[in-house]
């Protein structure tokens, strides 16, 4: 309960901080999502590339899935139980579901083409040309040689020229809150049975330190996205979709 009252207040707070000072970036946006923040020459993480994002956030159930068995492989026998490999595992198959295209487009994929997005695919101009939806629900690129049809109005690129395109201006659901908020609710709902051990081996111990540290860079890692990227409506759904 400490660690999701924790966890909704460092959200609810990154999020109205972004709204009064104007510091989110709308990634929904075509013409900006591609582009670096406003603030990333001034704010470390605002930038993309900082080492938080891209070392951690952008890998964040595999760090979860890895700690959590560690704590798992070390726990007493009575305590390495199938119940809690179940939870990984169905927690694993709502990451790939919403996330991942795998049995046809991930759930966020469909929530930005119901509410409105549009597939667009980046030129080589820098402009955007929009192609009918169901060219980025299936996961491939696109090109001259491929979709002719998507570009016959188009003589400026190269017939061996393909992109991948992303669906824009729909409702883009934060997948970062989400899987940031699933992790750190599993995490310490896992580091419950460790509680009432009453002696714990070494290698255990240094399990548990590594749970929790990762908790605190999953909190960390909240914040800076309710406060740099996502329209605030997209920080909340990303939020709530977990429960």
């Amino acid at each position: 309960m400490f660690v999701f009252t924790v966890l909704s207040a460092v959200i609810a707070f990154g999020t109205a901080y972004s709204i009064l000072y104007g510091t989110y970036l709308d990634t929904s946006n075509p013409l900006v999502s591609n582009l670096p923040h406003p603030l990333s020459q001034s704010h470390y993480f605002a930038n993309k590339s900082n080492l938080l994002n891209v070392y951690f956030i952008k890998n964040a159930w595999g760090w979860t899935s890895g700690l959590f068995l560690f704590l798992w492989a070390t726990s007493p026998s009575q305590k390495r139980t199938v119940r809690r490999i179940l939870k990984w595992a169905v927690a694993t198959g709502v990451w790939v579901l919403f996330t991942m295209q795998l049995i046809g487009p991930s759930v966020t994929d469909r929530i930005i083409a119901a509410s409105g997005g549009a597939c667009m695919v980046k030129l080589p101009s820098g402009e955007f040309n929009t192609i009918p939806a169901e060219a980025c629900l299936t996961g491939s690129a696109v090109g001259p040689m491929s979709h002719p049809h998507f570009f016959s109005q188009i003589s400026q690129i190269s017939s061996d020229w393909s992109a991948f395109p992303r669906l824009h201006r729909g409702h883009d659901v934060s997948g970062h809150i989400f899987l940031l908020t699933m992790s750190t609710l599993f995490l310490s709902d896992q580091l419950r049975q460790s509680q009432d051990l009453p002696s714990r081996n070494l290698i255990h111990k240094i399990a548990v330190f590594a749970n929790v540290f990762l908790i605190c860079v999953w909190i960390l890692g909240s914040y800076t996205t309710s406060v740099y990227f996502h329209a605030p409506l997209e920080k909340l759904t990303g939020y709530c979709k977990f429960f």
